[in-house]
C-alpha cells in the first residue's frame, strides 16, 4: 500500500491565532440528541440498549482560518475579462496531480520568493515542472503554527515568481505558512515606504489577469521527497465561495526514490 502523508493543519482552536482566523469548536455529548429523538416520536423504552444519541459538533470558522485552497474569486472578481471561478466552480482535474516540492526554507522572513530563486531550485535538481503538476513551495514556517507569530513570519511568493509556475502549466500551488504573499504587515509597510502601489498582495493579484488556485497553511512538507508523489486537494464544495478549507494529501509513490 501506498504511503499517505497528511498535509492539512488540524482544525481546532488555538489561542494563538489572530481574532480573523480563529476556529471555534463546540463538541455536543452523546446525550443530547436523545432529546431531540423523543421530541420526534420515539419513546424512551424503545431507545435501542445502551444507545443515548448520537455526537455532534458545532463549528464557527473563516474559509481561510486553516489549510484552504483559494479560488480566483478571491483575487478579484474578474479574469482575464472574464467572470473568476468560485471555489464551487475549480475543476476537480485541478486538484489532483503529480507533486514537486520546491525548498525555499533557506529564504529568511519578508524576503521575497523570485522567479530566479524557483529556477535556481529547478536547475540544482535537474528538474523540469510539467503540466498539470501541483507545486508546493516549503518554507518551513509551518512550526509557527498556532502561535502569534504565524501570522507575521514568512517569506513570500513574488508576481513574477507565481506567474513562472502559470507559465508552466501549473494551475494548483501551495505554500506552508500563512499566506503566499509576503506577511500582510510588512507588505504594508514596504509599500508605505516606497509609495510603490504595485507591492501589495503581489502574487494573488497575478489572479486578476492569470487563471490560478494556490492553497495556504500546508504542513508535512518535509516528510515529502522533491517528486515522486501525487498530491490530492478537493475542497468543500461552498456554492459562491472565495476559499473552501480542504483536507490535503501526498500519496507516495513506491517505485520512485525518495530524496529531498
Amino acid at each position: 500500500m501506498n504511503q499517505i502523508i497528511d498535509l492539512s493543519k488540524p482544525i481546532q482552536y488555538n489561542p494563538g491565532d489572530p481574532f480573523f482566523m480563529r476556529v471555534k469548536v463546540k463538541h455536543k455529548a452523546h446525550s443530547g440528541a436523545k432529546w431531540l429523538i423523543r421530541l420526534l416520536g420515539l419513546p424512551f423504552r424503545l431507545f435501542p440498549k445502551g444507545f443515548s444519541g448520537w455526537a455532534d459538533d458545532h463549528i464557527s470558522m473563516g474559509v481561510h482560518s486553516t489549510t484552504h485552497i483559494d479560488a480566483p474569486w478571491h483575487y478579484a472578481p474578474e479574469c482575464g475579462g472574464k467572470a473568476a471561478k468560485t471555489v464551487d466552480q475549480i475543476p476537480l482535474e485541478w486538484c489532483m496531480g503529480p507533486g514537486m516540492v520546491i525548498d525555499m526554507t533557506h529564504k529568511p522572513d519578508n524576503r521575497e520568493i523570485t522567479e530566479e530563486d524557483i529556477k535556481a531550485f529547478l536547475d540544482t535538481h535537474s528538474l523540469t515542472i510539467e503540466p498539470g503538476m501541483i507545486v508546493l513551495i516549503k518554507t518551513g514556517r509551518d512550526r509557527h503554527m498556532g502561535t502569534p507569530e504565524f501570522f507575521s513570519k514568512g517569506t513570500g511568493m513574488g508576481a513574477r515568481a507565481t506567474e513562472y509556475l502559470i507559465d508552466q502549466g501549473v494551475k494548483v500551488m501551495g505554500i506552508d505558512q500563512w499566506g503566499w504573499d509576503l506577511p500582510l504587515k510588512h507588505m504594508i509597510k514596504k509599500a508605505k515606504e516606497s509609495n510603490d502601489p504595485e507591492l501589495f498582495w503581489q502574487g494573488h493579484l497575478v489572479g486578476r489577469d492569470r487563471e490560478y488556485c494556490h492553497m495556504e497553511q500546508l504542513t508535512n512538507l518535509d516528510s515529502l521527497p522533491v517528486t515522486g508523489f501525487t498530491v490530492m486537494v478537493f475542497p468543500l464544495k461552498i456554492v459562491g465561495a472565495s476559499a473552501a478549507p480542504a483536507r490535503v494529501v501526498a500519496v507516495l509513490d513506491k517505485k520512485t526514490p525518495h530524496y529531498r
